[in-house]
């Protein structure tokens, strides 16, 4: 798309200019469709986030260099501007170090999460701004709505694709300028007939699953390179304090995991517990996963003006339902929840967020669970 025609379809645009984060998969690209349909001078942006040289293209992960080449060409098909930002530098001190630095303590990190706080939602809010655009669309799978008190975040239609687990850590100002077209969308399936109707040429591709910059699934790998020397073996440990094996390194193992333990036979046994100090991974049986009282850091909260014990429901992983708890704000950025039935597999380094009932309270990081 030349000059001259980036300048007509910027006369032709009756709502103004909106910036579309583009990833080169369907989701975004059909953000940038739909919004285009409605009038809108769409400006795409696409962030060079990690070193595509060193990644692996498979079928279920983000190959960086294939999606900027794909957001291209949709930019192209739709007649919109296009732009690639070179965030591979603040991608890497913002989510690849403290992603291992999480493994390191024995946490269950989500770099998803801390993307979307740190490069998406803050440097490209600047890059939208700088482009002088009103707006910055995301395809992500949530609603936003106008409250009494200004915008909220609601969940997603489709219970199956909701992304509002991810999306807590969005702040107030952040949504004022924050759109998300997708959201009301019933399936995949409405999304990709977008695509195809406009002949983008991702209509059919697949969705990534795996984390970007990890896209062989080695997260072990990762943090050995990153951080030389670190991984330490220890022991494995059962609750009642008998030593059952020996590991190769906590970041080998979750909250939560059954198999690959290498205990052998017997009753299941699951990981309770990983304590990095002294390199033991603590393993029980199924009851001793379940816990009731969770304690919260960097909580973001996008409910009103509350005090006290708060009723709410509460997700503490991205696949399951949220369950009735009730909510203490420390008034310091922590929060410490209780829920009404015990959840299994609560790990340190997830997210637990926040709802009443549709609307997105916010939510916060897992410090420890009793």
């Amino acid at each position: 798309m030349g000059a001259a025609d980036r300048y007509m379809a910027a006369m032709t645009s009756t709502k103004g200019r909106i910036v579309v984060a583009m990833s080169g998969g369907v989701d975004s690209s059909a953000t940038a469709a739909l919004l285009k349909d409605e009038g809108w001078e769409v400006v795409g942006v696409t962030l060079q986030l990690y070193d595509h040289g060193a990644a692996v293209c498979r079928p279920k992960t983000c190959c960086g260099s294939k999606d900027i080449h794909d957001a291209r060409a949709v930019a192209d098909a739709l007649g919109i501007a296009h732009y690639v930002m070179d965030m591979e530098s603040t991608f890497q001190a913002d989510v690849i170090a403290p992603f291992a630095e999480s493994y390191l303590r024995g946490e269950t990190p989500i770099p998803c999460i801390m993307c979307n706080q740190t490069v998406k939602f803050r440097d490209l809010f600047q890059v939208a701004r700088d482009l002088g655009a009103s707006a910055l669309a995301t395809g992500h799978y949530v609603r936003r709505d106008e409250g009494a008190d200004g915008p909220v975040m609601l969940r997603g239609a489709d219970p199956a694709r909701d992304q509002s687990y991810f999306l807590f850590a969005t702040t107030r100002a952040q949504l004022e300028f924050l759109r998300f077209p997708l959201g009301g969308m019933a399936s995949k399936d409405e999304t990709r007939a977008i695509a195809a109707r406009h002949s983008l040429p991702v209509a059919a591709k697949r969705d990534s699953q795996d984390i970007c910059f990890v896209p062989d699934g080695d997260y072990a790998g990762l943090v050995a390179r990153l951080r030389p020397g670190a991984i330490q073996p220890g022991d494995i440990v059962h609750v009642d304090g008998t030593v059952l094996g020996h590991h190769q390194g906590v970041i080998h193992y979750t909250i939560g995991q059954r198999k690959g333990l290498g205990l052998g036979g017997g009753a299941p046994l699951y990981v309770v517990r990983l304590d990095a100090d002294s390199h033991r991974v603590v393993v029980g049986p199924r009851e001793a996963l379940a816990r009731t009282t969770i304690r919260l850091r960097e909580v973001n909260w996008l409910g009103g003006d509350e005090r006290g014990d708060i009723a709410v429901e509460v997700r503490v992983r991205s696949t399951r339902p949220p369950k009735p708890a009730r909510l203490t704000l420390d008034g310091q950025g922590g929060a410490t929840v209780v829920l009404e039935a015990a959840e299994e597999g609560v790990a340190p380094g997830q997210a637990c967020v926040f709802y009443r009932g549709e609307q997105v309270l916010g939510g916060g990081w897992i410090v420890s669970a009793q």
